[in-house]
């Protein structure tokens, strides 16, 4: 027990450069405070507590912004930075030295029974306002940028980009596209874009009927 208290607190040494000393670490990192709960209440919830479970979990979540599900399996040296908005779902399995950052989502696509939410590897970082919804693997190594929304299985050493996530680099070499967190794909934009294209289409077709109309009437 004592050992993995050590461990959640040098994850955050070894990835927030901004902790100064042990005790700013255990009074005020929120993430730490859900982490250490979260590991309660799961042992609470493996023994079938699961009312009291639920209980400690909601009240993390009150304290810290934070809700992790009782059920939620989590791996060693689990680091959440800032925390706000982190959901966790029940089915949710994290490997160890995995980095989650503000507005992260592991969650489900519906109301599907059993194994419902995602499996996240080792070593892996997944960007602020990431969404990773519905049963499948993130593998070993990988990385997942701000506000992604995946649906899909990522393989090991992959980074993924995007509204669906898409692949962009693959055992270190490009598959298209670049990671730049701060020119993702925004979905209301192509819409506008493809609506723009088809009015524009629409406008050519009606300019060539009455161009045919007119040439049609002059030959009358």
């Amino acid at each position: 027990m004592f050992r993995s208290l050590r461990s959640d607190i040098q994850a955050i040494y070894e990835n927030d450069p901004a902790a100064r000393s042990t005790a700013e670490i255990i009074f005020t990192y929120s993430g730490l405070h859900a982490i250490w709960a979260h590991r309660v209440a799961h042992a609470l919830y493996k023994r079938r507590f699961f009312s009291l479970a639920r209980f400690i979990s909601q009240a993390s979540r009150f304290m810290t912004g934070i809700e992790i599900h009782p059920g939620a399996t989590i791996g060693q040296r689990f680091f959440i930075d800032h925390g706000m908005g982190v959901v966790i779902g029940e089915t949710c399995e994290i490997g160890d030295d995995v980095v989650v950052y503000q507005g992260v989502t592991l969650g489900g696509t519906g109301k599907e029974k059993g194994k419902r939410h995602p499996t996240i590897g080792n070593n892996v970082v997944i960007g602020s306002g990431a969404k990773v919804l519905g049963s499948f693997k993130v593998g070993d190594n990988s990385n997942i940028g701000a506000n992604s929304v995946v649906v899909r299985e990522v393989p090991p050493n992959s980074t993924v980009v995007g509204i669906p996530g898409k692949i962009v680099k693959s055992n270190g070499k490009r598959v298209t596209g670049r990671l730049d967190h701060s020119h993702l794909p925004d979905p209301v934009i192509e819409m506008f874009r493809t609506m723009h294209q088809e009015i524009n289409e629409l406008k050519s077709e009606i300019a060539a009927l009455r161009q045919k109309n007119q040439d049609g009437g002059k030959g009358a």
